[in-house]
C-alpha cells in the first residue's frame, strides 16, 4: 500500500490542487482603460469616430500636399541637367520624408 501511495502522491497532490483552483472564484475584471471607452458628444456623435473622421480629411489633405511637393521634386530634378544637387532640392526630400512618416504614424493610430 505504502508503494503505490509513493508512485501517486504526485499526481494526487496535483489533481487536488488544480480541483482547489478551480473551486475558487475568479477574480473580477478590471475596469475597462478609459481609453478604450467610447464617449458621446453633446452633439449625440461618437468622440472616437469624430476623431478618426478628422484624422482622414488631414491625411487627404497631406496626401494631396504629398503629391504637389513631388511634383515640384520632380520639375527641381528635371531643371537641372547636371549630377549635383542643391541644398533646397534636398531639404524638400527631407520634407516630403517628415510628411510621409506623419502620415504613416496616423494611419497606425
Amino acid at each position: 500500500m505504502m508503494l503505490w501511495f509513493r508512485r501517486w502522491a504526485p499526481v494526487l497532490s496535483l489533481a487536488a490542487v488544480s480541483a482547489l483552483a478551480l473551486s475558487q472564484e475568479r477574480p473580477p475584471r478590471p475596469p475597462v482603460p478609459a481609453e478604450e471607452q467610447d464617449v458621446t458628444l453633446p452633439s449625440g456623435k461618437s468622440q472616437r469616430d469624430e476623431i478618426l473622421k478628422a484624422e482622414h480629411e488631414q491625411n487627404l489633405k497631406d496626401a494631396a500636399q504629398l503629391v504637389e511637393m513631388a511634383e515640384q521634386l520632380k520639375a527641381e530634378l528635371e531643371k537641372n541637367d547636371r549630377f549635383v544637387l542643391s541644398l533646397a532640392t534636398i531639404k524638400k526630400t527631407d520634407d516630403i520624408e517628415k510628411l510621409v512618416k506623419k502620415i504613416r504614424s496616423r494611419l497606425r493610430h
